[in-house]
């Protein structure tokens, strides 16, 4: 069903991805967009989803809520259980009962970064921490489900919004002459500005016959490889810092979960069935410094 307005809902539209779709939503001229967090909308309460949907007509949904605190979420499992996993859950069951459609976004730790050649979709998971094992059942809540639904997994988000890897140099390049990063970690940075258009575009009339079907998966990520050593070297350049990146091992930084050592993403999928271009990770990062400058 092509509808001349689709009403859609996005959830967690406070974090890096939400903001970073209501920067484009006026691009999107046939969308007429509904921007929740939690305060005004909880996935975790099917209650309050129904009355929503009913009261505003949803009938698409981008799921940016999540729990995303990896280290944080060894202690809090329960709560990051709640969000990444029942609030999948309750999401489905309301877009069911109006035969939507739904965007939601998952992670490279659902892998355990054993590998040495970029992930592909097909490939078998296996999360090695509390946060990687949540969004693996949210994952499985839409792929097991009945609605049109598509899984869509990123990794490194950055962007001007929020907190993130690239704001946390930004800052500490400033405040300190020298920095030990860690360079046996490698994957690939993500500006959440492109994931946010490639979200967009896959809901845009043209490409609609993809997610008229159960449960698709996807990768989606910048071009390229990187560890976090050569993000953050590229982060100093292209903003001016003056400060001294240095490579540290991961067992120099040690951390509550453990993170996948090698997490880059097969894109062929996306590229095809969509018909995208993904930019190279560094001009989009580019792009993202010149947007927080202004």
């Amino acid at each position: 069903l092509i509808f001349k307005y689709m009403n859609i809902l996005v959830t967690g539209s406070n974090g890096q991805l939400g903001s970073e779709i209501k920067d484009l939503a006026a691009n999107y001229k046939n969308f007429n967009f509904f921007f929740s967090d939690f305060s005004a909308l909880d996935i975790c309460n099917s209650n309050q989803l129904d009355v929503f949907f009913a009261e505003n007509k949803i009938h698409t949904v981008i799921n940016c809520a999540a729990y995303t605190a990896v280290d944080k979420a060894e202690q809090d499992a329960e709560i990051a259980e709640k969000v990444n996993s029942e609030g999948v859950l309750n999401l489905v069951n309301a877009i069911e009962k109006v035969q939507g459609k739904l965007i939601h976004i998952s992670t490279d730790y659902v892998f355990d970064g054993n590998s040495f050649l970029p992930y592909q979709e097909s490939d078998e998971v296996n999360p090695i921490g509390v946060y990687g094992n949540t969004k693996r059942r949210g994952e499985l809540a839409v792929i097991n489900s009945a609605i049109d639904g598509v899984v869509i997994r990123t990794s490194w988000l950055y962007s001007a919004y929020g907190n993130n890897f690239l704001k946390t140099m930004l800052r500490l390049g400033n405040q300190r002459d020298e920095l030990g990063v860690i360079f046996d970690q490698v994957g690939t940075p993500t500006n959440a500005s492109d994931l946010a258009k490639t979200c967009l575009d896959i809901l845009s009339s043209k490409k609609q016959s993809k997610i008229n079907s159960k449960g698709q998966l996807y990768h989606f990520s910048n071009e390229g490889v990187a560890s976090w050593y050569d993000f953050a070297i590229s982060i100093m350049e292209l903003s001016g810092a003056n400060c001294k990146v240095k490579p540290i091992q991961t067992k120099d930084y040690p951390t509550l979960a453990k993170r996948p050592q090698y997490s880059v993403l097969n894109k062929s999928k996306i590229k095809s069935d969509f018909k995208i271009e993904i930019p190279y990770w560094r001009d989009s990062l580019k792009d993202c410094i010149e947007k927080i400058k202004n």
